[in-house]
């Protein structure tokens, strides 16, 4: 962009009028309509591609798994269509498949044959977790296995832990709890675990967990810690998927309000001094700020986060009414969390994901 300088100087000093153009044009003026216009970089398929700036991979899905004791059973769960509570034999088939797809990890959880208070089955080296495992690695697979370290799935009363009055009301008793986190990190480590992931929210449970591991001669396998999961609404189906909901009160005593920010920083910065190798926000989509946040705070540790089971199900439930395009907004929440900083993505749209991107 010009302007023209009305005069021009002669030898005499005197000034004499002009059209001559004279150049005033900056880099906000050089870089504003009508010069830049941003839809040129849309006007072809093919370039948008090549700017495109976030792209979703196989490799960027963890496929959580629920297992179960039994045999050949296949046990549909109805709030998340097209999953299901597996048995052991099965889990050969499936890993194939998850193979197949280019899926590089799946995260287990297990639903025991029996539940008690302490969530034994959680701690037994042949426990349906441990099982799980096993049997994965006998198949030869060379899937990244992970395994979910919690006690709600394993105990009767479906909170994740120990649970007294010794404090007060009924809760459950963080420092009790840390050495059976401890005891089950182990189990699923001598199972062969590759990574374990801790998702109870005590406060210090990755310390426990790092150190047990260490103490047992584990000393090179990697923690994923849940070091930031909110007590949301979005975990509903989830709890039908282990048979975990609590039997009294709620987990807000131990998972995070929804309406703090900062507090998730404190969180993951504590996990990462005890010794996480990888950090997790969940839920994923209404914490979209905080995964950038907690990214921005440790740029070097990789970070996951979990589309949850409430986010999968509410996208099938008006895909399946006719509201909305499945594919489409699957794959534009996947984009919107990975573009927010997370590394990898635990779905239950990994398969289909991975089949639309082919």
């Amino acid at each position: 962009m010009t302007v023209r300088d009305r005069s021009v100087h002669f030898d005499d000093g005197k000034k004499m009028a002009s059209t001559v153009p004279v150049p005033t044009s900056t880099a906000a003026q050089s870089a504003a309509f009508p010069n830049l216009r941003m839809r040129r970089l849309r006007t072809h398929p093919r370039l948008r591609e090549m700017v495109r700036e976030t792209r979703l991979s196989p490799s960027d899905f963890i496929l959580p798994l629920f297992v179960r004791h039994g045999e050949n059973q296949r046990v549909p769960i109805a709030s998340m269509p097209g999953h299901n509570q597996l048995t052991i034999d099965l889990l050969a088939d499936e890993v194939s498949e998850i193979a197949a797809l280019g899926i590089p990890a799946v995260i287990l959880f297990g639903i025991p044959a029996e539940k008690d208070a302490v969530g034994s089955d959680a701690c037994d080296d042949h426990g349906i977790v441990a099982e799980a495992v096993r049997a994965i690695k006998a198949g030869g697979s060379d899937l990244l296995v992970i395994t979910d370290v919690c006690f709600c799935e394993f105990t009767d009363h479906g909170h994740c832990g120990i649970i007294n009055d010794r404090h007060g009301p009924l809760d459950v008793d963080n420092d009790a709890t840390l050495e059976i986190l401890a005891t089950q990190a182990v189990a699923h480590a001598r199972a062969g675990a590759d990574m374990v992931a801790p998702s109870g929210m005590m406060d210090g449970m990755v310390g426990a967990i790092r150190g047990g591991l260490d103490a047992a001669g584990f000393t090179t396998l990697p923690i994923l810690s849940y070091a930031v999961k909110y007590a949301s609404a979005f975990y509903g189906p989830f709890r039908d998927a282990v048979e975990s909901a609590p039997q009294f009160g709620d987990r807000r005593t131990y998972q995070m309000d929804p309406a703090n920010a900062g507090e998730a920083l404190r969180e993951a910065a504590l996990d990462v001094a005890e010794g996480a190798d990888l950090l997790m926000v969940k839920p994923a989509l209404a914490y979209l700020d905080i995964i950038r946040r907690v990214k921005e705070a440790h740029p070097g540790v990789p970070l996951a986060a979990y589309n949850v089971s409430g986010e999968f199900a509410m996208v099938k439930a008006a895909a399946e009414a006719g509201w909305i395009d499945e594919q489409g907004v699957a794959l534009e929440s996947l984009l919107a969390i990975k573009r927010a900083g997370a590394d990898m993505i635990l779905t239950y749209f990994a398969k289909d994901a991975c089949r639309w991107l082919a």
